[in-house]
């Protein structure tokens, strides 16, 4: 190997090892282990506070490390160590500390009937009127909708996970251009709906749509009244629940739904493995119908 091939080949190494990091915080998680997915590199933690960034909750997490799977087991008790970076949240290190028997399984109540507003929609059914304003301080009837189809998700514009709801933003954004350059798709309309309207207002709701530039035109972010929205976005399986001393500390799971023109619903996607592609390629499905 000539000189000249050892100089470039260290001054690459020493280019790469020199090289900008992706900025990132770290922080410290104690909790019990509840379940485990070891295929998509994911575990369920029910934790304690998380100084700085959220309170008590269960959440799910990943690692991108799968060996750090193999030493836990669901009931341990760890320590780990939470990594976010700016698309993305992950655990860098588990610690074992002890075990405990794991919390007993909610009891098995009936679905409620539907006239209660809680019953489950199925695909096929038509989604409930309800009232909301959205980011301009107008008052919208969700019926309001009909005959566009539409794509619905719901967020808290203070969510600290980037994997969860600011996810589900870059994940609309990312729809837009697509829509827009697809003729057989110009009827589509995005709904973010906000179930934090405490801080979620119409002003923070319009400067979060302009940090995502979002074109209003298609895509619309709502709020409300926190019981409505919250009976309104429990019929698709949105479970929101907030600390009883602080009603801005919310723990929740995510729920995405395709609703066809007639305000039916097509499809639904839980949590947050959905991809902008997927979706559109269900859309495509659905408007040719």
């Amino acid at each position: 190997m000539s000189w000249f091939r050892v100089f470039v080949i260290s001054w690459l190494w020493l280019v790469a090892g020199c090289g900008p990091r992706e900025p990132q915080q770290t922080y410290t998680l104690n909790g019990q282990v509840l379940s485990i997915e070891a295929p998509r590199r994911q575990l369920t933690i029910k934790h304690d506070e998380i100084k700085g960034l959220m309170p008590a909750m269960t959440m799910p997490y990943s690692v991108r490390d799968e060996k750090l799977l193999a030493s836990i087991a669901p009931g341990d008790l760890v320590n780990a160590t939470l990594v976010i970076v700016s698309n993305d949240a992950y655990l860098s290190a588990i610690t074992k500390v002890g075990r405990a028997d794991l919390p007993p399984p909610p009891p098995d109540v009936p679905m409620p009937a539907a006239s209660s507003g809680f019953e489950l929609l199925k695909p096929g059914e038509a989604v409930p009127d309800a009232a909301f304003v959205d980011q301009d301080g107008s008052k919208r009837r969700f019926d309001s909708f009909k005959g566009s189809t539409v794509v619905m998700t719901f967020i808290y514009t203070r969510c600290p996970l980037p994997t969860f709801c600011p996810l589900m933003d870059r994940h609309f954004a990312a729809m837009q251009k697509p829509l827009k350059e697809d003729a057989a798709l110009k009827d589509v309309h995005l709904v973010t709906v906000s179930f934090d309207p405490l801080s979620d207002t119409p002003p923070v709701l319009r400067k979060h749509a302009k940090e995502l530039n979002a074109d209003l035109s298609r895509w619309t972010f709502l709020t409300g009244d926190r019981d409505e929205v919250d009976r309104f976005a429990a019929r698709f399986g949105l479970s929101v629940s907030r600390a009883m001393n602080d009603p801005k500390d919310i723990t929740h799971n995510l729920r995405t739904v395709i609703i066809d023109k007639d305000g039916r619903v097509v499809k639904s996607y839980t949590g947050n493995d959905w991809t902008p592609a997927q979706v559109l390629s269900d859309l495509r499905g659905v408007i040719g119908d």
